[in-house]
């Protein structure tokens, strides 16, 4: 049987999508799309699932969507090509998990968009990144067009998008690319380094403060009405009430996500 297109593999209270087509150099088909939206939304969840790394096999992170696949589509095949991608990326914007990119070698074009999306992005120093689009007359997919700015400002994000410059792993970290810069080959011991982190914090706070951040409506007075709603449910938890007595009995805390 051939090996899955994203495999998935345990690590404590995190859980590793490895994108699986390395003499592709992970390029992104439509099973391995598929593949992907199904992965994460298993991951999302599982309640004992506290953080998610996504990365891909062979040193490269992915060199974006299977241009070869895409002979011949027609509209309706390019709407059915990007609709597990599209759920894929709101997922990782918006569930409760925190997802980590651990970026080795290349991430192209699609594979940009998925680490852009990403919570946070460890890239390693051989990590670069390029959003080329243009060089094959597509525009920018995936959501790049709504978190590249977001991380990097406008003026850099048109900078990769409209003239396609490939930017190194220390640029990417200069600019709000990447969050992390780590030696060559330990991108995913720093991601998991970073899991353990995250999966020592209430849960229900961490999702909350995902769902506030995703809101494509950022104007202050909506921003505090919805925070005021999230904080009042979490007044309520059982894991700010543990959180309440591990702070008083000067103990780590034990949450549980309720």
């Amino acid at each position: 049987m051939d090996d899955p297109v994203v495999t998935v593999t345990a690590h404590g209270a995190a859980r590793v999508l490895t994108l699986n087509r390395p003499e592709a150099r992970n390029a992104i088909d439509v099973p391995m799309r598929e593949r992907l939206l199904e992965e994460l939304r298993r991951a999302a969840g599982d309640p004992g699932v506290r953080a998610i790394v996504l990365t891909g096999a062979g040193g490269t992170f992915s060199a974006g969507g299977d241009i070869r696949s895409m002979e011949g589509a027609g509209p309706d095949a390019v709407r059915a090509r990007l609709a597990p991608v599209h759920k894929a990326v709101r997922l990782i914007a918006t569930c409760g998990t925190p997802v980590i990119a651990a970026v080795e070698g290349a991430a192209a074009g699609l594979g940009v968009s998925l680490a852009a999306v990403c919570d946070h992005v460890v890239a390693a120093e051989d990590a670069r990144f390029v959003a080329a689009f243009g060089k094959v007359g597509l525009v920018a997919d995936g959501g790049l067009l709504w978190t590249l700015p977001q991380r990097v400002g406008m003026g850099r994000a048109k900078e990769m998008l409209l003239f396609g410059r490939t930017v190194t792993a220390h640029r990417a970290y200069e600019i709000g690319l990447a969050d992390s810069l780590v030696p060559s080959g330990t991108a995913l011991d720093a991601a998991l380094e970073l899991a353990g982190e995250a999966a020592a914090l209430a849960p229900l706070p961490v999702a909350a403060a995902k769902r506030l951040l995703a809101r494509a409506d950022r104007s202050l007075k909506r921003l505090l009405e919805s925070e005021r709603e999230e904080q009042a449910a979490l007044f309520g938890s059982a894991d700010f009430a543990e959180g309440r007595a591990a702070f008083a009995a000067r103990r780590p805390p034990r949450f549980e996500g309720r």
